[in-house]
Protein backbone atom coordinates (compact mmCIF):
# COMPACT_ATOMS: atom_id res chain seq x y z
CA UNK A 1 0.00 0.00 0.00
CA UNK A 2 1.51 3.37 -0.87
CA UNK A 3 0.06 6.13 1.20
CA UNK A 4 1.49 9.67 0.23
CA UNK A 5 0.58 13.31 0.73
CA UNK A 6 -1.70 14.89 -2.11
CA UNK A 7 -0.09 18.33 -2.39
CA UNK A 8 -1.49 19.10 -5.26
CA UNK A 9 -5.44 18.50 -3.81
CA UNK A 10 -5.29 21.85 -2.68
CA UNK A 11 -6.01 25.07 -5.23
CA UNK A 12 -2.97 27.45 -4.49
CA UNK A 13 -0.49 25.13 -2.55
CA UNK A 14 2.48 26.31 -5.27
CA UNK A 15 1.30 29.91 -4.13
CA UNK A 16 1.62 28.75 -0.02
CA UNK A 17 5.09 26.99 -0.99
CA UNK A 18 6.69 30.52 -2.08
CA UNK A 19 5.53 32.03 1.25
CA UNK A 20 6.15 29.49 3.51
CA UNK A 21 9.88 29.40 1.72
CA UNK A 22 9.59 33.26 1.72
CA UNK A 23 8.63 33.51 5.69
CA UNK A 24 11.58 30.72 6.61
CA UNK A 25 13.91 32.83 4.56
CA UNK A 26 13.18 36.22 6.69
CA UNK A 27 13.11 34.42 9.67
CA UNK A 28 16.59 32.89 9.37
CA UNK A 29 17.88 35.90 8.33
CA UNK A 30 16.47 37.72 11.33
CA UNK A 31 17.48 35.53 13.70
CA UNK A 32 21.10 35.31 12.41
CA UNK A 33 21.30 39.02 12.21
CA UNK A 34 19.59 39.36 16.06
CA UNK A 35 22.33 36.39 17.08
CA UNK A 36 25.19 39.15 15.27
CA UNK A 37 23.61 42.38 17.51
CA UNK A 38 23.16 40.59 20.64
CA UNK A 39 26.58 39.02 20.68
CA UNK A 40 27.98 42.46 20.52
CA UNK A 41 25.74 43.81 23.38
CA UNK A 42 26.69 40.58 25.28
CA UNK A 43 30.73 41.22 24.51
CA UNK A 44 30.74 45.36 25.24
CA UNK A 45 28.49 45.08 28.18
CA UNK A 46 30.64 42.42 29.47
CA UNK A 47 33.68 44.16 28.82
CA UNK A 48 32.39 47.57 30.69
CA UNK A 49 31.15 45.89 33.19
CA UNK A 50 27.79 45.69 33.15
CA UNK A 51 26.51 42.31 34.29
CA UNK A 52 22.37 43.51 33.38
CA UNK A 53 22.96 44.29 29.83
CA UNK A 54 25.22 41.18 29.67
CA UNK A 55 22.69 38.89 30.72
CA UNK A 56 19.85 40.36 28.07
CA UNK A 57 22.63 40.01 25.18
CA UNK A 58 23.04 36.42 26.34
CA UNK A 59 19.57 35.97 26.02
CA UNK A 60 19.09 37.30 23.09
CA UNK A 61 21.57 34.96 21.75
CA UNK A 62 20.18 32.14 23.35
CA UNK A 63 16.58 32.95 21.50
CA UNK A 64 17.59 33.84 18.60
CA UNK A 65 19.86 30.88 17.96
CA UNK A 66 17.23 28.73 19.21
CA UNK A 67 14.64 30.11 16.51
CA UNK A 68 16.51 29.89 13.54
CA UNK A 69 17.23 25.42 14.83
CA UNK A 70 13.02 25.69 15.58
CA UNK A 71 12.89 27.38 11.93
CA UNK A 72 15.82 25.08 10.55
CA UNK A 73 14.25 22.09 11.61
CA UNK A 74 10.73 22.15 11.29
CA UNK A 75 11.89 22.09 7.56
CA UNK A 76 13.75 18.28 7.80
CA UNK A 77 11.17 17.19 10.70
CA UNK A 78 7.88 17.39 7.90
CA UNK A 79 10.33 16.28 5.14
CA UNK A 80 10.99 13.17 7.59
CA UNK A 81 7.70 12.35 8.43
CA UNK A 82 6.38 12.77 5.23
CA UNK A 83 9.21 10.14 4.39
CA UNK A 84 8.44 7.75 7.06
CA UNK A 85 4.68 7.93 5.99
CA UNK A 86 5.54 6.67 2.86
CA UNK A 87 7.17 3.68 4.02
CA UNK A 88 4.40 2.17 5.45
Amino acid sequence: MDVFPDFGGLGGIGDLKVVIGAMLTIILVVAVLMVIVSAILWAVASSTGNPGLASKGRIGVLVAAGAATLAGCGVAWINWLISLGAQF
